[in-house]
């Protein structure tokens, strides 16, 4: 598994730092299907690249107040499911080039083309984008309506919001 944690980074859609630490966090039960997946994926030279899993609630706050489509952002009022450390945002890798497997859109995008459903795209891409979401939803996520690379774990009604930051976990 890569990690490409964009928080930690200026390369994401808020173009500031939010996390303090590359590092990415999340329930037990979501790490070992994580891991099936990645067990999957490598039988068919491809891995696991992890942008984002648990945040902490602040940071979805943070979010909500400077994120000019709310289409895109959780609202505080009901919280993330990353808040509850049960959503991941990943792509896979191609593990003879080390490079990212072409998808519809970069990561983070508001386009609508990072919509699962949107179908105007070359056969390859959606070929690509198709195969990650199956392999995800037979394997204990769902893919939400507008992101192609977030995916909500089944269940994730079990667990609470949380507020802790990463250097308390």
């Amino acid at each position: 598994v890569v990690l490409d944690i964009r928080y930690a980074t200026k390369n994401n859609f808020m173009k500031q730092v939010m996390y303090k630490e590359a590092k990415a966090f999340a329930r037990k039960p979501v790490v070992d299907h994580l891991k099936k997946i990645q067990s999957i994926l490598n039988k068919k030279g491809y891995g696991l690249k992890i942008f984002d899993a648990y945040r902490p609630y602040a940071i979805t706050v943070a979010f909500w107040q400077k994120a000019s489509d709310k289409n895109f952002v959780a609202n505080p009022a009901k919280g993330s499911k990353h808040n509850r450390g049960c959503a991941v945002d990943l792509t896979i890798i191609d593990l003879k080039t080390g490079k990212d497997v072409p998808m519809p859109t970069p990561y983070d995008s508001f386009e609508a083309a990072a919509a699962p459903h949107y179908d105007k795209l070359p056969l390859k891409i959606k070929e690509n984008r198709d195969f990650l979401i199956a392999t995800m939803q037979a394997n204990g996520f769902k893919v939400i309506y507008n992101e192609w690379w977030h995916f909500d774990f089944n269940g994730w009604q079990n667990y609470d919001l949380m507020d802790i930051p990463f250097e308390k976990l």
